[in-house]
């Protein structure tokens, strides 16, 4: 674990900080600068990060207060209560 994945999962302790005191604007910063960091430095954001926040508005998803959270048959359908982007994610 280097600096950048270091620098990448505090950043993301910090948006969802920022959530949780309903302080969307500074989430949105803190997720964007985390990506940067990781193109920057090319290791790319964790999964498990990147389920975590919206694609294309960069809010990080708390259920219930950024994101509705649904079951289908064989998926979970995230949806952006912000943007109102979907995203679809297989289980078993």
């Amino acid at each position: 674990m280097g600096i950048p994945s270091e620098r990448i999962e505090r950043l993301f302790a910090l948006a969802r900080e920022a959530v949780v005191d309903d302080e969307y604007e500074r989430a949105r910063e803190y997720v964007a600068l985390a990506r940067r960091v990781a193109e920057r430095n090319r290791c790319g954001v964790p999964p498990a990060f990147s389920r975590r926040t919206c694609d294309d508005c960069d809010v990080y998803l708390r259920p219930g207060k950024t994101s509705r959270v649904r079951l289908q048959s064989s998926r979970v359908v995230v949806r952006c209560r912000e943007c109102g982007s979907t995203a679809r994610y297989p289980f078993d």
